[in-house]
């Protein structure tokens, strides 16, 4: 009977202790997975973002931030299960730290609540479907863009573009490919999944490629070059950006 009765004391004492609040949590102080969520998941998820891999920073580790984890995992040569773990947690962390320091030398603000760069503006669309570049845009930019308004009316063509440079239309990762050959950055066309790796890691000031299984495509000096555009517009120029959840971004080096 006594027994029972400090068994129940006991239990009664324990609940009165808080459950351990999720978003209370320190960071890399447990495994994150779909479901987690925190202020660790929304640091995981700024620190995904630095580091280059798109994500949308809400606290509430879901498929996007999954996807986002997996990538990260691809390049480090990692089990990929979209499951953060406390060491790769670190991890991430301590490769978005090195991308702010090594972004400081140009400019790129390195506090914590600070964005990654965005692609450079100024470029528009003329009334013909053309991209018109900025006169301040590098050289390459000015290539790149040129090359891509050789074939922003071309017709989608899936495959085009990568058994040569001059087909009779190009497919999402043949479009990208001929207009960063045009600036001497390819010397063979890429698919989408090659554009994933491509580069270097996160946004460009200039141009910036978003890449993931099935599709890639390239925002250069504010727009974006892409064959879903050509869909729309007949041009594979536009000015309206597309959410990028789901793919990796990767930039020209210097660029």
């Amino acid at each position: 009977m006594h027994r029972m009765l400090r068994a129940g004391l006991v239990v009664a004492a324990l609940s009165l202790i808080p459950a351990t609040d999720a978003a209370a949590a320190s960071y890399a102080s447990r495994t994150l997975a779909q479901g987690s969520t925190g202020r660790d998941v929304e640091a995981l998820q700024r620190y995904l973002d630095r580091a280059g891999y798109d994500t949308d920073v809400d606290g509430e580790f879901g498929p996007g931030t999954a996807e986002s984890v997996r990538g990260f995992e691809a390049d480090e040569d990692r089990r990929q299960d979209g499951r953060a773990t406390r060491y790769e947690q670190r991890l991430v962390r301590a490769q978005a730290r090195a991308s702010s320091s090594s972004s400081a030398g140009g400019g790129v603000s390195t506090d914590a609540t600070e964005t990654p760069t965005t692609t450079a503006g100024d470029a528009y669309v003329n009334d013909e479907g053309l991209a018109v570049a900025p006169s301040s845009a590098p050289g390459e930019v000015q290539a790149i863009i040129a090359a891509g308004n050789k074939i922003a009316s071309k017709p989608y063509r899936y495959g085009g573009g990568h058994g040569r440079w001059r087909d009779r239309g190009y497919d999402c990762s043949g479009s990208v490919s001929y207009a960063l050959h045009g600036a001497g950055l390819l010397t063979a066309a890429l698919d989408s999944t090659g554009f994933m790796r491509w580069g270097d890691s996160g946004k460009g000031e200039w141009v910036t490629v978003y890449g993931n299984p099935s599709h890639a495509y390239m925002v250069v000096a504010g727009l974006r070059f892409d064959t879903s555009a050509r869909k729309q517009s007949g041009s594979r120029w536009t000015e309206t950006m597309r959410s990028s959840r789901g793919y990796r971004v990767r930039h020209p080096e210097g660029l």
